[in-house]
């Protein structure tokens, strides 16, 4: 069931001073105007530093360390500075495992956040839920994650299943009828295509295939060669590695495959930088995009900008808005306590910088449904849902296509 209890963040927090821009390598001197003789509340955190998920946890690390200058900036928590360790899990499931054991029985933080991803979420769940230590996961999405009976687990994302929703729904009102859907054989990318399937055919459209391929794949030939042979007008690709999206798209270029509509299961800036103009058109789910509405966000962007000289992707706003949950969650409880964080947590509604915020009874996401983006003049635009739409969607042919 849905909270009931209605807790906005603290707007002070949200759009003034908690916005400001601070240097993250200046955290040292933030805590000391935080305190100096209260010892940090240290929170402990691994993040894809480096291996396949280094696209997404890099970004994901950076909205960890804004966050903290900007805690600290406003005086800390509980009276104390905050300080993040995070270690690079190589986006691998075994050390992350590893990494969170030795950050809670062996290095004694206080409190922790999670990592990058679905796969390495479900690996290291259940040394959190052993250490009774609140873990607010701020990019993974499989649902199966949250139905194992979890009690300190928050899921922030949209559900996995609904990663390709958009692209189903413009679809379907287009009035396209064949769709195919491929899916990376991991957690994340097998709940993402069996979702989009089930809405496809709920929607009315004829899943003409639902596939999976094995990670690491470097030639799609196989999956193309059906595209165009049972003349497929929707392709859906779920994958947790952003080079399987450039690869496909490099390939149906190749070799000539054309769809009305491609659409993945994440849109990030990198895509469109590797392709250039084989991007245009291509549609990607982007859980978070800076034009909308949401309270903080410009003040956010700048920040980042200012920072780490780059845009935000919406995994450093995810990372960041799970901060701001977390830490305002602990605000709220007055304490560290495990319990009394959790039971906050269950109760809150709210938008971050993020997003919408709002779980049931088993800390997942039902509020929060994402956005869907096209590249369109080599820029990213926001093309459904229709209420926070900043373009409308375009179905020609990509120009690369008109000129083989």
């Amino acid at each position: 069931m849905r909270p009931t209890t209605h807790l906005p963040l603290d707007e002070s927090r949200v759009s003034g001073p908690w916005m400001r821009v601070v240097p993250v390598l200046a955290v040292a001197g933030l805590m000391a105007g935080c305190g100096a003789a209260e010892p940090p509340i240290r929170v402990g955190a691994t993040m894809s530093e480096s291996g396949a998920y280094a696209t997404q946890g890099i970004p994901a690390r950076n909205g960890y360390r804004l966050c903290e200058a900007h805690v600290n900036e406003t005086g800390g928590l509980l009276g104390r500075p905050v300080e993040f360790v995070i270690h690079d899990d190589a986006s691998d499931p075994a050390t992350a495992v590893a990494l969170y054991e030795r950050l809670i029985s062996e290095e004694g933080v206080d409190a922790v956040m999670g990592p990058y991803g679905s796969t390495l979420t479900e690996a290291v769940a259940p040394v959190t839920e052993r250490h009774r230590k609140v873990h607010i996961s701020p990019l993974a999405a499989t649902s199966s994650i949250w139905e194992q009976d979890r009690r300190y687990l928050f899921m922030v994302l949209p559900p996995a299943e609904l990663f390709l929703a958009g692209l189903v729904d413009m679809a379907a009102s287009r009035g396209l009828e064949r769709i195919a859907v491929l899916e990376e054989d991991a957690l994340f990318p097998r709940a993402a295509g069996a979702g989009a399937a089930e809405l496809a055919r709920e929607r009315g459209l004829e899943v003409v295939f639902h596939e999976r391929y094995p990670s690491g794949t470097d030639d799609f030939t196989a999956f193309l060669d059906r595209l165009r042979a049972d003349d497929v007008q929707v392709f859906g690709m779920a994958a947790s590695a952003l080079d399987d999206f450039i690869v496909m798209a490099r390939q149906m270029r190749e070799q000539g495959v054309d769809v009305a509509m491609f659409g993945t299961s994440g849109a990030v800036s990198e895509f469109q930088e590797a392709l250039g103009e084989t991007a245009e058109f291509a549609y990607g789910l982007s859980a978070w995009e800076p034009s909308l509405p949401n309270p903080g966000i410009d003040d956010f962007v700048e920040a980042y900008r200012s920072e780490f000289g780059q845009e935000p992707s919406f995994h450093a706003a995810g990372a960041y808005g799970s901060c701001q949950i977390f830490m305002e969650a602990i605000r709220t409880a007055g304490s560290l306590e495990a319990d009394s964080i959790r039971d906050v947590l269950l109760a809150l509604e709210t938008t971050t910088v993020f997003g919408s915020y709002a779980v049931d009874e088993r800390g997942y996401q039902v509020a929060n449904r994402g956005t869907f983006i096209q590249w369109q003049d080599g820029e990213k635009v926001v093309v459904w849902p229709d209420d926070v739409a900043t373009a409308a969607p375009r179905f020609p042919t990509p120009p690369w296509a008109e000129r083989r």
